[in-house]
């Protein structure tokens, strides 16, 4: 019987054991394929995600495909089947909404696709791996009180704001808020969103100052509104108004450096994107992640000041 065990049946055991280690490995690791699904490429915010999260994953050895939702919670669904086909490895999600994006995330669970967020959460828990975004709130704070400083403490202000349906942007107006209300002095006399836009900003901006031509301040909740109503305060001879932006685009750290926006909130895009990328390798591999799901990434004031500190949505 032992003979028999040296010869044709250790050969089955030997199989039997290989196949059992197989099966014990995930299974995601079997393909090599990261998807990675942003808003559109226009706003250089989403661009820098996507390239950093490209350039991690193929540095580690990945497949990557570059998809775009351009913030339509139905066609981010469609992507979503997409990297459900293709059998990703794994998503790496920059979502198209707080509630409207739960559907799609736990579809891609429920496929065996893990799933890793970054800039912006969703409500719910436990069907995304992780949930990697910046501390909106405090880096939102940090431009609440540089916009309080440059205003002297008083004077009529504006603020744009972004989608309703980002939870990125009620975190960031009401961290100015939380900021800006403990002075009486400061007075909001318009809040409009311009839904992240610049050109819609630009509109925005041309329509207020024509009710509102005495304001001293506008401060936005991201810097593409920021760029657009500093043009039309610019185009109505208003250079001297207050602008504050977030987001550290290189833009507005140019507009910055040139006086012509006086400070953003630089969140670490790049950072966000090489993290979610690096969890997801380690949950390939192993099948968890030692980091909780969610995570939260502080921001960095930029001020002319420091203006030359800072690269592509990240601290040099």
């Amino acid at each position: 019987m032992m003979k028999r065990l040296n010869g044709k049946w250790s050969v089955i055991l030997l199989v039997s054991i290989l196949t059992f280690a197989l099966s014990a490995v995930p299974a995601l690791a079997a393909n090599k394929l990261i998807v990675i699904i942003t808003p559109a490429h226009d706003n250089p915010f989403f661009k820098t995600e996507a390239d950093v999260a490209k350039a991690t994953a193929e540095e580690l050895g990945y497949d990557t495909l570059v998809l775009v939702h351009d913030d339509d919670a139905n066609r981010q669904d469609e992507l979503i089947e997409t990297a459900i086909a293709r059998g990703a490895a794994a998503i790496i999600l920059d979502n198209a909404g707080a509630d409207a994006s739960i559907g799609s995330v736990r579809k891609a669970k429920d496929a065996g696709i893990p799933s890793f967020l970054i800039d912006r959460e969703i409500n719910a828990t436990g069907i995304a791996i992780a949930q990697i975004v910046s501390n909106n709130y405090q880096g939102a704070s940090l431009v609440g009180e540089a916009f309080v400083v440059a205003m002297g403490e008083e004077g009529k202000y504006v603020e744009l704001t972004g989608i309703e349906s980002d939870t990125n942007a009620h975190v960031r107006s009401t961290a100015f808020h939380d900021v800006i209300d403990q002075f009486p002095g400061m007075e909001m006399v318009a809040q409009q969103s311009a839904n992240w836009s610049q050109p819609q900003a630009y509109q925005i901006m041309e329509t207020i100052i024509q009710a509102h031509p005495d304001i001293k301040g506008v401060i936005c909740g991201n810097d593409t509104m920021a760029m657009g109503a500093s043009a039309a305060l610019k185009t109505a001879g208003m250079n001297h108004v207050i602008v504050c932006g977030f987001d550290g685009s290189p833009d507005v750290i140019q507009a910055i450096k040139d006086g012509d926006i006086y400070a953003t909130g630089l969140q670490p895009a790049a950072d966000l994107a090489r993290r979610a990328v690096q969890q997801a390798d380690q949950y390939i591999r192993t099948g968890s992640i030692d980091q909780p799901e969610k995570q939260s990434v502080d921001c960095y004031l930029v001020t002319k000041e420091n203006a030359h500190e800072f690269g592509i949505f990240e601290k040099l």
